[in-house]
């Protein structure tokens, strides 16, 4: 993998020997027609500065993904934030291979495939420091499948960070239903409705984390290293 991942940017060093808490957010590559999301991605980007908190995120620039990796590089630094973006998605974004600019966007590593690119941002997240876990934005087929991707991850036991659900005017209310739907129904045991916890405030996201407690219906399985 070494050899196809590329990076560019600036240094990430650890703070006195202890690594950095890290927040992995997935969020839509488009605005959104409410001007509640862009809103909603700015506030999460001042909570994360206000708590020292660092961001791994899909390294796009435009959308929600844009918005909330230069309102914490504007209020933070290009330290504070590291994008991962496979290579097709950025030719199709930037018409070329050429970086985000460093200052903007914050660090930017192009890897080769999907996979590559969430394996890489949930080892951020569960290399780092306490507090740190994933936040679903506002978002599409994309947000969606990287958000179950961690949930399953979490009830299978591979990871016991937070996953967080930072609905928007509503937005995610069929999710939550969805899920309550699923426990009745008996496709989601009881002991791992917790795995998602909602949050409808950026303060409360960052709580939310903090306070974050694995499920008791975790499968206690033994997994090498992700």
């Amino acid at each position: 993998m070494a050899s196809s991942v590329r990076e560019s940017g600036v240094s990430t060093p650890e703070l006195n020997g202890s690594k950095p808490t890290t927040i992995c957010v997935f969020c839509g590559s488009c605005p959104g027609s409410s001007p509640a999301h862009l809103a909603a991605a700015r506030s999460l980007a001042k909570a994360l500065h206000a708590n020292s908190i660092n961001l791994v995120y899909g390294g796009g620039t435009v959308g929600l993904m844009g918005e909330v990796a230069r309102s914490l590089v504007s209020l933070s630094g290009p330290n504070a934030v590291h994008g991962i973006i496979p290579e097709p998605l950025i030719r199709r974004e930037q018409g070329s291979d050429s970086r985000p600019d460093v200052n903007v966007y914050g660090r930017t590593t192009v890897v080769p495939d999907m996979h590559t690119r969430k394996q890489m941002m949930a080892r951020e997240v569960m290399e780092g420091g306490p507090g740190g876990g994933f936040v679903a934005l506002s978002g599409g087929y994309g947000t969606l499948e990287e958000l179950m991707e961690v949930v399953t991850w979490n009830q299978l036991g591979i990871h016991a960070r937070g996953v967080v659900v930072y609905n928007v005017e509503g937005y995610y209310d069929g999710l939550m239903q969805w899920l309550g739907s699923a426990v009745d129904a008996g496709f989601v045991a009881e002991g791992n409705r917790g795995i998602i916890v909602e949050a409808k405030t950026s303060d409360d996201v960052v709580s939310a984390l903090r306070e974050y407690k694995p499920a008791e219906g975790r499968f206690d399985l033994k997994w090498g290293k992700q």
